[in-house]
């Protein structure tokens, strides 16, 4: 075997070296193409052309899932998958806080698409950093998972209880703190992130516009997001790479969806009831699974992927007339 071949074929964090470097090329290549491409020049992005960009991105996390299945086998394969669907799901409050944000710092939608690709970059990162002190907790300490389990059902009495699980960006102690220690212009400058404005001695210093900030909003409400959905997906697998992956394409496909979902994101009231299920099976599972034996991967996926399109069907039948799904 050659040089290049073994180390092609060294784990890291247990899967080979290469099924990273896949990984990753697949990635760069999206965002290449996103950026270069598809969005080369600014322009409001619609509801037809949001859906889809989302179902190319959601085929190419398939396809990723095929390769998986190739490569891992059919067990590896449903785990990415319903890790793609509980991420995607657990996400979408994501989308009325990110377009709250958008609204609160004036971010024209000519420029929103920009914001959201560039803070994959930040995903990466911040989910990478996440998923590895999760991994390492999980290995050293395997009942670290009970508590994500405690955790996830706590958090489903919270979702079935709670009237409304976000709060507005424009009152947040978040957005001070970035105001009183970032310079940022008041207007902003095209789709730059930076700027130059003169200061009190007529000195052109460098300064960071409203997208800027609104990319370190948005990457902190992902990162806070994160807390929940990284324990639910570790509730169906321990493999890194599968958690890591399914993390990622998942906030790829929902970017993409943002602006098919921002404006109707509240005619899907009931979905949180359906997450707050999924939830509570999902936290059910891992003590059901350490005493009684492990569950069926593709039962996981079949009751999540049930429980989640009753929510959304039931919440597009009550609002079907514009009632108030509240």
């Amino acid at each position: 075997m050659g040089t290049l071949e073994t180390v092609a074929m060294s784990p890291l964090l247990g899967t080979p070296l290469w099924f990273w470097a896949v990984f990753f090329a697949v990635i760069s290549s999206l965002m290449a193409l996103d950026l270069g491409v598809f969005n080369r020049k600014d322009h409001v992005i619609g509801a037809r052309e949001s859906l889809l960009l989302s179902a190319f991105y959601l085929s190419i996390g398939l396809c990723f899932a095929v390769f998986i299945w190739q490569m891992e086998g059919a067990t590896k394969a449903i785990e990415f998958t319903t890790g793609l669907l509980i991420e995607k799901s657990l996400s979408l409050d994501n989308i009325f806080i990110i377009s709250l944000i958008f609204g609160t710092l004036g971010i024209p939608a000519l420029y929103q698409h920009r914001v959201l690709v560039w803070g994959i970059i930040g995903v990466i990162i911040l989910r990478g950093v996440l998923i590895g002190v999760g991994t390492a907790l999980v290995t050293e300490f395997h009942w670290i998972l009970w508590l994500f389990g405690a955790f996830l059902i706590f958090t489903a009495i919270r979702m079935f209880f709670s009237e409304e699980m976000v709060s507005d960006p424009a009152n947040s102690r978040l957005l001070c703190f970035f105001k009183r220690h970032l310079r940022v212009s008041e207007k902003l400058d095209g789709h730059h992130f930076l700027t130059r404005e003169p200061d009190a001695t007529g000195r052109l210093r460098r300064v960071a516009t409203p997208l800027l900030l609104a990319l370190f909003m948005v990457e902190t409400a992902d990162l806070i997001f994160a807390v929940d959905s990284v324990p639910a997906i570790f509730a169906i697998t321990t493999d890194p790479f599968i958690v890591f992956t399914s993390n990622i394409f998942a906030v790829l496909g929902l970017r993409a969806l943002y602006f098919a979902l921002a404006a109707v994101i509240r005619r899907f009231a009931y979905l949180k009831t359906a997450l707050a299920i999924v939830l509570v099976f999902i936290g059910g599972k891992i003590f059901w699974s350490d005493i009684f034996g492990q569950v069926d991967p593709l039962l996981s996926l079949g009751v999540t992927l049930a429980v989640l399109v009753g929510g959304v069907l039931y919440s597009l039948w009550r609002s079907r007339n514009g009632e108030n799904e509240n």
